[in-house]
């Protein structure tokens, strides 16, 4: 019996937190044969690591410099890439956090699912296994080792009133079990959306966007080379989770589609 080589692609959905990112991957994982998320967020030092901000001597846990673990992350990506496989010792808390569901309808599922089911079976007729790797996170584009092991990269932007507003409507969020099987339960302290969360996503996505401009510049294709922009809220007018999923997966299949 013949072995399949596989082929593991990894997509990166990236954004500002409480932008989709999460809900997007999820979505990919329902629709694209064998299929894993990785989440950022479980790559966050222990919370005695995390850096104190200077000026507000709060614990800040946006810093890009510290907000998450860039080497333990890069080599899990790297082992991801090379067996197709999440090692058996991790462990996400994603399912701790608090889970909005938002469905695509039954009929773009399916229709979306078969696509790709039809390509995976060209793929193995040819000794090939497609295998996916998800990487959502709200810094996935401030590390060069990280960048450089996406091969698709997508980056939801919404303005910064519905991200801010989507934020104070959360009731925290589970940090770092990879250290404590427990996890422990943040909650934001006051101004702190004004005063960290916004101030480091524009400090981690700045340079990403002609201008600095990162609620309205076109992408500068130099440190994020090949950046997808997906904006599913601009001037007033709403994009439906189907059309969102839908761009993305055209994207995905004219990735598979070109030599």
């Amino acid at each position: 019996m013949s072995t399949l080589q596989n082929r593991v692609i990894l997509i990166g959905v990236g954004g500002a937190t409480c932008s989709g990112k999460t809900t997007l991957a999820k979505h990919f994982r329902d629709i694209l044969p064998n299929s894993i998320i990785i989440h950022q967020d479980d790559f966050a030092p222990p919370e005695e690591l995390i850096p104190i901000h200077p000026v507000h001597n709060v614990a800040d846990w946006d810093a890009p410099q510290g907000a998450i673990d860039w080497p333990r992350l890069q080599a899990f990506l790297k082992d991801v890439k090379e067996n197709g496989v999440i090692p058996p010792d991790h462990r996400s808390h994603d399912h701790m956090n608090e889970q909005k569901d938002v469905p695509i309808t039954e009929a773009a599922e399916q229709e979306l699912r078969t696509r790709f089911e039809e390509f995976e079976n060209e793929q193995r007729k040819k000794g090939i296994r497609v295998m996916w790797g998800l990487v959502d996170g709200f810094l996935l584009y401030w590390d060069k080792g990280i960048i450089d092991q996406l091969d698709i990269r997508f980056f939801l932007r919404l303005p910064h009133d519905v991200l801010k507003q989507r934020r104070h409507e959360r009731h925290g969020y589970h940090t770092a079990v990879q250290f404590n099987p427990e996890g422990s339960l943040w909650r934001d302290p006051p101004m702190y959306w004004e005063h960290i969360v916004y101030p480091a996503y524009i400090e981690a996505h700045q340079d990403m966007f002609e201008n600095a401009d990162v609620e309205n510049g076109k992408p500068t294709g130099q440190r994020v080379p090949g950046l997808v922009v997906i904006e599913p809220v601009k001037k007033g007018a709403e994009m439906s989770i189907d059309d969102i999923v839908r761009r993305c997966c055209d994207v995905l299949e004219d990735f598979l589609r070109t030599p």
